[in-house]
Protein backbone atom coordinates (compact mmCIF):
# COMPACT_ATOMS: atom_id res chain seq x y z
CA UNK A 1 0.00 0.00 0.00
CA UNK A 2 1.29 3.37 -0.90
CA UNK A 3 0.34 6.33 1.86
CA UNK A 4 -0.60 9.11 -0.84
CA UNK A 5 -2.44 11.46 1.74
CA UNK A 6 -2.69 11.37 5.33
CA UNK A 7 -5.28 13.87 6.53
CA UNK A 8 -5.64 14.73 10.98
CA UNK A 9 -9.29 14.54 11.13
CA UNK A 10 -10.31 15.09 14.78
CA UNK A 11 -9.67 14.36 17.98
CA UNK A 12 -11.50 12.81 20.51
CA UNK A 13 -12.73 11.13 24.28
CA UNK A 14 -15.78 9.61 23.56
CA UNK A 15 -17.42 7.68 20.49
CA UNK A 16 -20.10 10.66 19.55
CA UNK A 17 -17.51 12.85 18.97
CA UNK A 18 -15.77 10.83 16.49
CA UNK A 19 -15.60 11.72 12.64
CA UNK A 20 -18.85 12.22 11.33
CA UNK A 21 -17.46 10.65 8.04
CA UNK A 22 -17.50 6.93 8.07
CA UNK A 23 -14.66 5.00 7.10
CA UNK A 24 -12.75 1.75 8.30
CA UNK A 25 -10.63 2.10 11.06
CA UNK A 26 -7.12 0.73 12.37
CA UNK A 27 -6.53 1.73 15.63
CA UNK A 28 -2.81 1.95 17.12
CA UNK A 29 -2.28 1.30 21.31
CA UNK A 30 0.45 0.24 23.66
CA UNK A 31 2.04 1.54 26.66
CA UNK A 32 2.98 4.25 27.48
CA UNK A 33 6.62 5.08 25.54
CA UNK A 34 6.56 2.22 23.43
CA UNK A 35 6.97 4.28 20.42
CA UNK A 36 3.50 4.47 19.30
CA UNK A 37 3.25 7.90 18.02
CA UNK A 38 7.15 7.31 16.00
CA UNK A 39 5.42 4.25 14.68
CA UNK A 40 2.42 6.77 13.13
CA UNK A 41 4.86 9.01 11.53
CA UNK A 42 6.94 6.18 10.07
CA UNK A 43 3.88 4.41 8.34
CA UNK A 44 2.61 7.59 7.37
CA UNK A 45 6.17 9.00 6.47
CA UNK A 46 5.46 12.27 7.91
CA UNK A 47 7.09 13.16 10.99
CA UNK A 48 5.19 15.83 12.34
CA UNK A 49 2.03 13.65 11.69
CA UNK A 50 1.42 12.21 15.61
CA UNK A 51 3.14 14.05 18.67
CA UNK A 52 6.02 12.11 19.67
CA UNK A 53 7.62 13.10 23.42
CA UNK A 54 10.33 11.38 25.14
CA UNK A 55 7.79 11.83 28.02
CA UNK A 56 5.21 8.99 28.45
CA UNK A 57 1.59 9.69 28.58
CA UNK A 58 1.44 12.39 25.63
CA UNK A 59 -1.44 11.42 23.96
CA UNK A 60 -4.47 12.00 26.12
CA UNK A 61 -7.11 11.78 23.27
CA UNK A 62 -8.38 9.65 20.64
CA UNK A 63 -6.86 11.04 17.52
CA UNK A 64 -8.38 10.06 13.88
CA UNK A 65 -6.37 10.47 10.64
CA UNK A 66 -8.35 9.74 7.57
CA UNK A 67 -5.58 7.78 5.30
CA UNK A 68 -6.12 7.88 1.28
CA UNK A 69 -9.31 8.82 1.77
CA UNK A 70 -10.17 5.00 2.27
CA UNK A 71 -9.55 4.30 6.27
CA UNK A 72 -8.76 5.96 9.59
CA UNK A 73 -5.30 5.32 11.52
CA UNK A 74 -6.64 5.94 15.15
CA UNK A 75 -3.99 6.83 17.54
CA UNK A 76 -5.13 5.74 21.30
CA UNK A 77 -3.84 7.45 24.22
CA UNK A 78 -1.53 4.58 25.99
CA UNK A 79 -2.37 2.51 28.85
CA UNK A 80 -0.57 1.04 32.04
CA UNK A 81 0.86 5.17 32.76
CA UNK A 82 2.60 5.00 36.17
CA UNK A 83 2.74 8.58 37.04
CA UNK A 84 -0.70 10.03 36.16
CA UNK A 85 -2.90 10.61 39.44
CA UNK A 86 -5.79 7.40 40.19
CA UNK A 87 -8.65 9.93 38.92
CA UNK A 88 -6.52 10.37 35.79
CA UNK A 89 -5.85 6.97 35.13
CA UNK A 90 -9.40 6.32 35.73
CA UNK A 91 -10.00 9.05 32.87
CA UNK A 92 -7.42 7.58 30.24
CA UNK A 93 -9.31 4.28 30.57
CA UNK A 94 -12.42 5.46 30.08
CA UNK A 95 -11.62 7.20 26.90
CA UNK A 96 -9.68 3.87 25.90
CA UNK A 97 -12.32 1.57 26.21
CA UNK A 98 -15.09 3.49 25.20
CA UNK A 99 -13.43 3.82 21.78
CA UNK A 100 -12.50 0.02 21.75
CA UNK A 101 -15.72 -1.21 23.23
CA UNK A 102 -18.31 1.18 20.56
CA UNK A 103 -16.86 1.74 18.11
CA UNK A 104 -18.24 -0.25 15.57
CA UNK A 105 -15.60 1.17 12.53
CA UNK A 106 -12.56 -0.09 13.99
CA UNK A 107 -11.90 -3.36 12.36
CA UNK A 108 -8.21 -3.99 13.83
CA UNK A 109 -6.41 -3.26 16.99
CA UNK A 110 -2.63 -3.35 16.63
CA UNK A 111 -1.46 -3.66 20.14
CA UNK A 112 2.45 -2.66 20.92
CA UNK A 113 5.08 -4.31 22.81
CA UNK A 114 8.77 -3.30 23.29
CA UNK A 115 10.70 -6.20 21.47
CA UNK A 116 13.61 -5.54 23.94
CA UNK A 117 11.93 -7.26 26.90
CA UNK A 118 9.57 -10.24 28.14
CA UNK A 119 5.61 -9.13 28.00
CA UNK A 120 4.70 -7.40 31.34
CA UNK A 121 1.82 -8.15 33.17
CA UNK A 122 0.27 -4.91 32.33
CA UNK A 123 0.85 -5.92 28.42
CA UNK A 124 -0.57 -9.60 29.30
CA UNK A 125 -3.42 -8.23 31.42
CA UNK A 126 -4.52 -5.86 28.46
CA UNK A 127 -4.32 -8.53 25.92
CA UNK A 128 -6.55 -10.74 28.27
CA UNK A 129 -9.08 -8.09 28.12
CA UNK A 130 -9.05 -7.94 24.48
CA UNK A 131 -9.08 -11.81 24.00
CA UNK A 132 -12.93 -11.65 26.45
CA UNK A 133 -14.10 -8.90 24.80
CA UNK A 134 -13.32 -10.70 21.24
CA UNK A 135 -12.04 -7.51 19.90
CA UNK A 136 -10.12 -8.14 16.72
CA UNK A 137 -5.88 -7.28 17.43
CA UNK A 138 -2.52 -7.76 16.09
CA UNK A 139 0.69 -7.20 17.76
CA UNK A 140 3.44 -4.81 16.63
CA UNK A 141 7.08 -5.33 18.58
CA UNK A 142 8.25 -2.07 18.30
CA UNK A 143 11.96 -0.81 18.35
CA UNK A 144 13.27 -4.07 16.43
CA UNK A 145 16.54 -2.04 15.38
CA UNK A 146 17.99 -1.93 19.08
CA UNK A 147 19.30 -5.56 18.99
CA UNK A 148 21.28 -7.51 17.12
CA UNK A 149 19.26 -9.85 14.78
CA UNK A 150 19.95 -13.27 16.54
CA UNK A 151 19.10 -11.74 19.64
CA UNK A 152 16.07 -9.88 18.52
CA UNK A 153 14.85 -13.70 16.87
CA UNK A 154 15.04 -15.07 20.24
CA UNK A 155 13.66 -12.49 22.01
CA UNK A 156 10.41 -12.23 19.53
CA UNK A 157 10.37 -16.38 20.21
CA UNK A 158 10.14 -16.18 24.11
CA UNK A 159 7.27 -13.72 23.44
CA UNK A 160 5.39 -15.89 21.14
CA UNK A 161 5.86 -18.59 23.61
CA UNK A 162 4.38 -16.14 26.04
CA UNK A 163 1.11 -15.45 24.28
CA UNK A 164 0.46 -19.21 23.30
CA UNK A 165 0.65 -20.19 26.89
CA UNK A 166 -2.46 -19.06 27.54
CA UNK A 167 -3.85 -18.61 23.40
CA UNK A 168 -4.29 -21.61 20.70
CA UNK A 169 -3.14 -19.53 17.67
CA UNK A 170 -0.82 -16.56 17.70
CA UNK A 171 -1.85 -13.12 16.61
CA UNK A 172 -0.74 -11.54 13.63
CA UNK A 173 2.05 -10.42 14.76
CA UNK A 174 4.94 -8.05 13.18
CA UNK A 175 8.40 -6.49 14.25
CA UNK A 176 8.85 -2.59 13.87
CA UNK A 177 11.87 -0.15 13.64
CA UNK A 178 10.85 3.85 13.10
CA UNK A 179 13.84 4.25 12.65
CA UNK A 180 15.12 2.13 9.84
CA UNK A 181 11.18 1.51 8.67
CA UNK A 182 11.30 -2.30 9.56
CA UNK A 183 7.95 -3.69 9.46
CA UNK A 184 6.20 -0.51 7.36
CA UNK A 185 5.96 -2.82 4.32
CA UNK A 186 4.32 -5.36 5.91
CA UNK A 187 1.84 -3.81 8.06
CA UNK A 188 0.40 -1.38 5.31
CA UNK A 189 0.46 -4.35 3.35
CA UNK A 190 -1.51 -6.06 6.17
CA UNK A 191 -3.93 -3.45 6.49
CA UNK A 192 -4.56 -3.51 2.77
CA UNK A 193 -5.26 -7.15 2.41
CA UNK A 194 -8.09 -6.74 5.08
CA UNK A 195 -9.62 -3.62 3.88
CA UNK A 196 -9.34 -5.91 0.03
CA UNK A 197 -11.39 -8.99 2.19
CA UNK A 198 -14.08 -6.12 3.51
CA UNK A 199 -14.44 -5.13 -0.08
CA UNK A 200 -14.97 -8.71 -1.39
CA UNK A 201 -17.66 -9.70 1.29
CA UNK A 202 -19.54 -6.44 0.86
CA UNK A 203 -19.84 -7.36 -2.68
Amino acid sequence: MKITEALFSGSSTRISEKPKQKFPEFAFIGRSNVGKSSLINMLCRNKKLAMTSSKPGKTRLVNHFLINRQWYLVDLPGYGYAKLSATGKQKLEQVIRNYINLSEEMVMLFVLIDSRHDIGQVDMDFLFELGQSRIPFAIIFTKGDKMGPNALAAQIDRMKAQILEHWEDLPPTFISSAETGLGREEILGYIEEVLAGMEQESK
